[in-house]
Order: structure tokens, then sequence, then C-alpha cells
């Protein structure tokens, strides 16, 4: 049986989604509290992994969403408003990067007959 060669540790460094950074990193990263961190992920606008330790490690892409979460709040939104607005803001970018790509599939398909 042969050893599986071992990950390359630097494909991580793009991946938007490895959970890299620790709370309080995090919280320094986005200029908040690590309660800050907490509240969202109690309102379920993101979900931290955690460690074997059971600590909560985020994403790049988490906290995009927290920071804008934060912005939210600074300017005086509630924060579970803001949650959903955020929850909102990324289903529409989504929406539109699939509306994009049909839109660039069927622009290249032959005209099919009715």
């Amino acid at each position: 049986m042969t050893p599986r060669s071992p990950t390359n540790p630097t494909d991580k460094f793009d991946d938007d989604d490895y959970p890299a950074y620790t709370m309080g990193r995090a919280a320094a990263m986005i200029g908040t509290t690590p309660a800050f961190l907490r509240s969202l992920g109690d309102a379920r606008l993101i979900t931290p992994l955690r460690s074997e330790g059971g600590h909560r490690r985020y994403s790049r892409y988490q906290l995009r969403i927290a920071a804008r979460a934060r912005e939210l709040v600074d300017q005086g939104t509630a924060i579970d408003t803001a949650c959903r607005i955020v929850i909102l803001e990324d289903q529409l970018e989504e929406a539109l990067r699939l509306n994009d790509e049909l839109r660039r599939r069927t622009a290249g398909a032959p005209a099919q007959d009715a």
C-alpha cells in the first residue's frame, strides 16, 4: 500500500472557504469584538467551523460577510436586520451570477424551433 502524498500546505492560501482564522484574529481583522462574531453566529449569518479543540475558525469569505454586517450595524442597523440584508445581498449576487452564466450559454447555443 502506497502512502498518500501530503497535501501541499500552500494549496490553502487561495481558498476563500478555508477556516484559517481564530476568533481573536478574525475580530481584529474586521475591527470588532469576538462577541460581535458570536452574535453573527447566533443570528445564523455565519457558522464558523470548529478546530479539533472546539475553537471557532473563520474563513476569508465569512470575514467579508461579517465585515459587511459590521458596516450596517455601525450605520445604526439592528444586528438581526443587518444579517437579513447581508443574506439578501449575497443571494442577489449569486442570482445575478447565474443569470449571466445562463445568458452566456444560451448566446452560443443554436436557435431551437418552436
